[in-house]
């Protein structure tokens, strides 16, 4: 396998996990970053929400390992009505797809306390708000909130985070309305605006890859499909989903056809893109990590071995620790914990002739995902 793409290997539980798109894939995590100037709160303790908390844990390890202990806790305050303290601790210490959490977890008395590193714990307050505009970010001198509630994905009701004393918000979600990033792809041109989206995890893959491609050699048009892993919307056992009644089938027996923005949304960041690409899902009974089937037809001739090459150069280039690329014979378990966007598979894609190809890249739409939150974040509070 290419040294820019890591694989888990069956080894999920063991590996080392490098979350920094900044620097080499699977070298140690940023290490430049001042956590002591970015108080961060985070609303909805869901999947992302966890694992937004787990990638700063890292972070914050990674700072202790080199003599740079932020004076304060990164996160200081996490806000989910649902969840207590207690049940916080649970659900963040123990988790089916990425393992155990190395260090001690605890909830008490409405706070959570995390051992990122031996000796060295954080206490995180806990609150139970329903609306953004009720949580104490104020009095926390909360910075940046990391929206994950799924609930308030846009300008309109994420200004209640705003009114409560937050500075900023990063949606981790697609907003009909904010404006929307995507590290590696349009990150640069974030303008200090006060409420953001990181789009979604399927955009952060498709961006990439399809900046390479139609960088090089153009991308006419194209049909995108995600064959991407459950999530929590979806329902265990058959039952009602509004006008989508596909959607309310049992997820762990089907393959249920779904659709997407995730390839719309591509011309938000990527404006020469508006209008070239579409697309669709199919969600799959797997816990975890997706994979991008990009099918389109380009504007200049190129061979496969062209357009693998291609991608291989940004994967080590302009894109490194953004798209990855693997020559070996992997599947969706192998990339359970990988932190890059996107991780091309040279040997899935397949070419027509030189101008239509079908192009294949694997994603971990859980980790992977927050890993790029938390970098959009920190670029966004270190931007003039």
């Amino acid at each position: 396998m290419d040294s820019s793409c890591r694989c888990a290997a069956g080894k999920k539980q063991q590996q080392q996990k490098s979350c920094c798109s900044c620097g080499a894939h699977g070298q140690p995590a940023c290490k430049r970053v001042c956590f002591a100037k970015t108080r961060i709160g985070i609303n909805g303790f869901g999947r992302i929400g966890r694992l937004v908390l787990r990638v700063l844990c890292e972070r914050m390890a990674a700072a202790a390992a080199a003599d740079a202990v932020p004076d304060a806790p990164a996160v200081v305050l996490v806000n989910d009505p649902f969840l207590n303290a207690e049940t916080m601790a649970y659900l963040f210490k123990y988790d089916t797809s990425h393992g155990r959490f190395e260090g001690e977890v605890t909830g008490k008395d409405g706070k959570l306390c995390i051992e990122y590193v031996k000796g060295k714990v954080v206490d995180i307050l806990c609150s139970e708000c329903r609306e953004p505009k009720d949580i104490p970010w104020a009095a926390n001198h909360v910075d940046f909130v990391v929206e994950s509630s799924g609930a308030f994905t846009t300008l309109k009701k994420c200004q209640g985070h705003l009114d409560a004393g937050a500075r900023k918000v990063i949606i981790t979600a697609p907003s009909e309305d904010a404006p929307t990033f995507v590290v590696g792809c349009n990150d640069q041109t974030y303008k200090g605006q006060p409420i953001v989206s990181n789009a979604s995890c399927t955009t952060n893959c498709l961006a990439p890859l399809a900046k390479v491609v139609n960088d090089n050699w153009g991308i006419a048009k194209g049909l995108m499909t995600t064959v991407h892993a459950t999530t929590a919307t979806q329902k265990i056992v058959d039952g009602p989903s509004g006008k989508a009644w596909r959607d309310g089938r049992a997820a762990s027996s089907n393959i249920i056809p779904s659709s997407t923005g995730a390839a719309k949304a591509v011309g938000k960041v990527l404006p020469e893109l508006n209008g070239k690409l579409t697309g669709m899902s199919f969600r799959v009974p797997n816990v975890d990590v997706s994979v991008v089937d990009l099918t389109c037809i380009l504007a200049k001739p190129a061979t496969y071995a062209e357009i693998c090459a291609g991608i291989k150069e940004a994967s080590e280039g302009a894109l490194k620790g953004i798209i990855g690329f693997t020559d070996e014979q992997v599947v969706s378990s192998d990339f359970i914990g990988e932190c890059l966007s996107c991780v091309f598979d040279q040997k899935a894609g397949i070419a027509l002739d030189s101008t239509f190809v079908k192009l294949i890249a694997w994603y971990d739409n859980e980790w992977g995902y927050s890993c790029r939150a938390v970098d959009l974040l920190l670029h966004c509070a270190q931007a003039k």
